[in-house]
């Protein structure tokens, strides 16, 4: 009944138990509802991230916000969401049609099929670039063929004091090859930033050319290189807006014994969204392992004895 909200069966069953049965505790939920103790804790930190539960009292008893107040809530969000997807839709239709006109005026979006004819084109960008390179990195450790063709491309263009700005994923500090070859381009001159995630790979050149993936899973498939002012406008804006929320290169944000990095932010943010660890790990290119690590972690300094307290703790402390 309460899919569309976003809960599961269980976690309904769970809600709907709370509001009949205020004075359970998560072992009466279980045997009343025939599940185990663990169903319960995950159905809590679900509920919990829905803002359908609240902690009570200085033992942090969980209970149930009425549905008057949560489910009423939750069902404006939801469409609210829907309303900004609309939006979304309509403005993925515009682009589709602004892509669609401006590919028959003389090749102002070129396809470049292959990793290879992609190199090609950037070195031939990197030569020709006057003003500006600006990029995203996304992902962890960058292929070796990759940061040995970008190396002197980068230094010849830093030579005639072309500014080149990078974003990487915060995750390319695990690294090594790919930490000194930032460090390298920073000796030369270059600008570098990370983010805890990226939203594709993207280079802009010149403020007037921008390549993107074909498919942004996918880069060495190609890419695409968009000359149209209003698409490559919008790019950079999104370059500019990550730029500015980055933490320069050599700086660690936050400290473990204080208050938490953009990355365990981050982290905090999407397990507020619902993702399981492994759609985690995709979104801020780590490995599940090292989100398991980062949240346990996380719940040590916070002292608490769970994800769903570890949640409500970080949100005390105004962390998400």
């Amino acid at each position: 009944m309460l899919e569309a909200l976003g809960l599961s069966a269980t976690d309904e069953s769970v809600y709907l138990t709370m509001i009949a049965h205020p004075t359970l505790d998560v072992a009466g939920l279980a045997a009343r509802l025939h599940i185990g103790q663990s169903q319960v804790h995950h159905a809590l930190d679900a509920l919990a991230g829905l803002a359908l539960i609240r902690l009570d009292g200085p033992g942090g008893v969980a209970r149930a916000v009425r549905p008057q107040t949560g489910l009423a809530a939750l069902l404006t969000k939801v469409e609210a969401d829907i309303a900004v997807r609309q939006r979304q839709i309509e403005t993925v239709r515009t682009t589709i049609a602004d892509l669609a006109m401006t590919h028959e005026q003389q090749e102002v979006v070129i396809r470049l099929e292959g990793i290879e004819a992609v190199r090609e084109r950037l070195a031939e960008l990197a030569r020709t670039a006057t003003t500006e390179c600006l990029s995203f990195t996304p992902g962890g450790a960058q292929p070796a063929d990759t940061l040995q063709s970008e190396a002197p491309l980068n230094a010849a263009a830093l030579e005639r004091t072309v500014r080149i700005r990078n974003v990487y994923q915060d995750s390319f500090r695990n690294d090594p090859a790919t930490l000194a070859h930032a460090r390298r381009m920073a000796a030369l001159g270059s600008e570098s930033r990370t983010a805890p995630t990226l939203p594709m790979r993207l280079v802009i050149v010149d403020r007037s050319i921008a390549l993107t993936p074909i498919d942004p899973r996918q880069p060495r498939l190609g890419a695409l290189e968009l000359r149209s002012p209003g698409i490559v406008a919008g790019l950079l804006a999104l370059f500019e807006q990550v730029w500015q929320q980055g933490t320069p290169f050599g700086h660690r944000p936050g400290t473990p014994s204080t208050t938490p990095g953009a990355q365990e932010r981050a982290l905090l943010r999407l397990f507020a969204a619902g993702h399981t660890d492994e759609s985690a790990a995709r979104q801020l290119g780590v490995s599940a392992r090292s989100v398991q690590r980062l949240m346990n972690a996380l719940t040590d300094r916070l002292q608490a004895n769970s994800r769903f307290q570890a949640g409500v703790e970080a949100a005390r402390r105004g962390w998400i």
